[in-house]
């Protein structure tokens, strides 16, 4: 390992746009479908591997919910999340917060119930072995309606005590923030945190509806808010974190490769941006791998690198003293010689 990647290796860090579902690597998506009799969604882990190849966001998510279908029982999405959360935790993640689509699985007659209790079993079991946090985010699917949305809103009002925020993701065209405004403010009144996808499909125009539609806490990627600088100037004011998913954005064509990306840009703007890693197993890399790809394609500094991690941890929905304690780790670990040194 370089001197770079191993620094990375050992930063303690918040990831905050991760998309359980997006964490199905292809060998567990065929045992999966084997042990829930099940058609295999394809017939090895080469050809699944092969088929992670998408032109824009909607090639990835006509191949991501079909791959979905293969959870089905409460133990699936146990071992779904769990396997996660060590990964997270092999790559000194402390904190995650996790979007899952309960839409995505209800369609198909999966209990909601089924979802997120083998979810909290997992975020349980990782916070007393692993010692790592979590909070679930639970995401609205922006292409269906928003009376559907209701619905799942209601739902999840049941379940404040393990569902802490909500999102708003999946196909950014032709389903504008304003098209959810109703179920936004329903939210905020039932005290979510609220954060939704803009600015990654969408125009420089979605960021900004969705923070004046929507009042949000957080905008989910938000990297093409570099296009309208009054609206930079806005989010640098309001200190609005931007969970920014690199290699994501490479492999939907974002940008055409890493070199091409803003998030450079975006810190010297002085954006509150956080590095994440939005569906793993279809984008090829954790966090540590965004973090690495990121870095040495942008020309990261070592403290560029320390403050996204700061900015993680400040822009999480961890209480004030769980935050100072994440800090106060990071900042001995930013006093000590760069590994190799």
């Amino acid at each position: 390992m370089t001197t770079l990647s191993c620094f990375i290796a050992g930063l303690p860090k918040a990831e905050l746009h991760l998309h359980i579902e997006g964490t199905l690597e292809p060998a567990m998506m065929l045992r999966l479908a084997e042990r829930n009799r099940q058609p295999q969604p394809f017939p090895d882990v080469e050809t699944a591997e092969k088929a992670y190849r998408f032109n824009d966001l909607q090639s990835f998510l006509d191949i991501y919910y079909r791959s979905t279908e293969v959870l089905v029982t409460e133990e699936d999405f146990y071992d779904l999340t769990l396997a996660y959360l060590e990964k997270a935790a092999s790559q000194n993640v402390r904190h995650a917060e996790i979007f899952f689509d309960p839409q995505a699985h209800t369609a198909r007659g999966i209990a909601f119930a089924t979802v997120l209790r083998g979810m909290e079993q997992a975020c349980t079991q990782a916070h007393r072995q692993l010692g790592i946090s979590t909070r679930l985010i639970m995401c609205i699917l922006r292409h269906l309606s928003e009376q559907e949305g209701m619905a799942m809103l209601h739902e999840a009002t049941r379940w404040k005590r393990w569902i802490t925020g909500i999102g708003l993701d999946s196909s950014e065209r032709g389903n504008p923030p304003s098209k959810f405004r109703n179920l936004y403010r329903e939210a905020r009144r039932e005290g979510f945190l609220l954060t939704a996808h803009a600015g990654e499909e969408g125009t420089a125009a979605s960021v900004k509806e969705t923070l004046d539609l929507l009042h949000v806490d957080r905008i989910d990627h938000g990297v093409r808010c570099m296009d309208d600088p009054a609206l930079v100037e806005e989010l640098v004011r309001r200190a609005v974190p931007l969970t920014v998913c690199p290699l994501s954005n490479v492999k939907l064509r974002v940008f055409g490769n890493m070199q091409e990306h803003n998030l450079k840009a975006m810190l010297e703007k002085g954006l509150h941006v956080t590095l994440n890693s939005d569906d793993p197993a279809y984008f090829g890399g954790y966090v540590n791998e965004n973090f690495t790809a990121a870095a040495e394609a942008l020309e990261l500094s070592f403290s560029d690198i320390v403050r996204l991690a700061e900015n993680s941890f400040n822009a999480s929905m961890l209480s004030i003293v769980q935050k100072k304690i994440h800090l106060l780790e990071l900042a001995d670990y930013a006093r000590r010689p760069a590994p190799g040194n």
